[in-house]
């Protein structure tokens, strides 16, 4: 009988923290800013701000676990080490959910800069994305993590190029002027949607050389970095547009750069902003596929998705699953509602993250943990719990649409793991 192949680890510390940055960066600055604003007004960076609070805490609570137990099952694991296998199953259907849906939304959020463009239709050329991004991913992780890395590259210029452009607007608005604290929550719930993508870089820990070390590391990078140029670009865009202007825009970032540089850098960054949405749904993609392919490797799920091509290397069956699931949210078209209804599912597994990790500390102190969460009284993580405690807050804040869309999700989650349960 011939050994079942392996996933290839080639990615090491570059590599990773690229990934991480072309995750995080995407539709959630480059469509979702001007929502944002619309809520927040001027001090729409203070938004940006709190929103990377929250996720750099749960951040932490990931490198301790993705130290202690580098599987591509990630969040998965954790929470089986923690909880057993129950809570586990129900966490890793999140996981896999909410990557499909926040791959939905940054797909919508590609084909609205494309139809302004080209005119072209939304849900057609979404589609064809996705199904682009599927023989990316299918013929290898090397591939498709040096298409990320141009990607990302050309990303990041356009970023610092709104900063650029910005400079000499400096000061044209009051950038605390705060008329409503709710409102500066509301799009910190918003755009939190714009830090997704850092949890992504455990999910390869299998394709990652030293994974107990460079994980941790390439967390904590990708979220530096990313909120560096977040809170900068958020005030380059409100110095140059104004909260009210932003607000109705449905290419932000490509007005942003119009109004400072003429028309033709509308288009410019228009160009960019398809790189950049177009990157953040190849590596949500390739997270989806990893977790659902650890998920079935484990026995968790049938068998079938963790069938690897001999040839390629890649899980072919749950690249195509994670593809064909995504297309179906597609049709939903709102991208607000799509990215908040990710949000839900977000949140509800950062806080499973982050309390699993504070379990953890009780039921297994003296597993080896090569990076260790700061600021503890005795066994007990102080910033985990800072982390559970404002994902709550944050998931308080989104709308009542969403809160019974989400909620009709969750519940189908736990019965299919009930039956799943039940037969096994």
């Amino acid at each position: 009988m011939s050994e079942k192949p392996a996933l290839k680890r080639e990615l090491g510390l570059f590599e990773l923290v690229l990934s991480g940055i072309g995750t995080i960066l995407g539709a959630g600055i480059y469509v979702l800013l001007g929502k944002a604003a619309g809520l927040a007004g001027d001090a729409v960076w203070l938004s940006f701000l709190f929103a990377s609070v929250v996720a750099a805490l749960t951040g932490i609570s990931y490198m301790e676990l993705s130290s202690m137990f580098p599987k591509a099952s990630a969040e998965y694991m954790y929470v089986k080490k923690a909880f057993g296998s129950g809570s586990a199953f129900i966490t890793g259907l999140l996981v896999i959910l909410g990557l499909i849906i926040a791959n939905s939304t940054v797909s919508l959020g590609f084909a609205g800069y494309f139809s302004v463009l080209f005119n072209t239709p939304i849900i057609a050329t979404a589609i064809v994305l996705v199904l682009i991004f599927s023989i990316v991913l299918f013929i290898g992780i090397k591939q498709s993590v040096q298409i990320v890395i141009l990607m990302t590259i050309i990303e990041v210029a356009g970023l610092l190029l709104v900063v650029f452009v910005g400079l000499p607007h400096i000061g044209s608005v009051n950038y605390f002027d705060i008329q409503n604290m709710s409102g500066i929550f509301e799009a910190s719930t918003l755009i939190f949607f714009a830090f997704l993508g850092f949890e992504d870089i455990v999910k390869l820990a299998q394709e990652t050389r030293s994974p107990e070390k460079n994980i941790p590391k390439a967390l904590i990078l990708s979220i530096m970095i990313t909120v560096v140029l977040y809170i900068l670009v958020a005030i380059s865009a409100v110095s140059i547009l104004g909260y009210e202007a932003l607000s109705t825009s449905s290419a932000p970032l490509a007005d942003v750069a119009s109004v400072a540089l003429g028309n033709d850098a509308f288009f410019v960054m228009s160009i960019v902003a398809l790189f950049s949405t177009a990157n953040t749904s190849l590596l949500m993609m390739l997270g989806g596929s990893r977790i659902l392919y650890g998920m079935a490797e484990s026995g968790s799920l049938p068998q079938v998705f963790s069938r690897i091509h001999l040839k390629r290397r890649t899980p072919w069956v749950a690249i195509l699953t994670i593809a064909a699931i995504s297309i179906l949210f597609l049709f939903i078209e709102d991208i607000s509602m799509v990215a908040n209804i990710s949000n839900f599912m977000i949140f509800v597994i950062f806080f499973m993250v982050n309390v699993s990790l504070i379990w953890l500390r009780y039921r297994e102190p003296d597993v080896k943990r090569p990076f260790k969460s700061p600021i503890n009284i005795g066994r007990f993580a102080v910033l985990p719990a800072l982390g559970a405690i404002s994902t709550v807050f944050l998931f308080s804040h989104l709308s009542f649409e969403v809160m019974v869309y989400g909620s009709i999700l969750l519940i189908a989650v736990v019965i299919i793991s009930l039956i799943a349960n039940h037969n096994t």
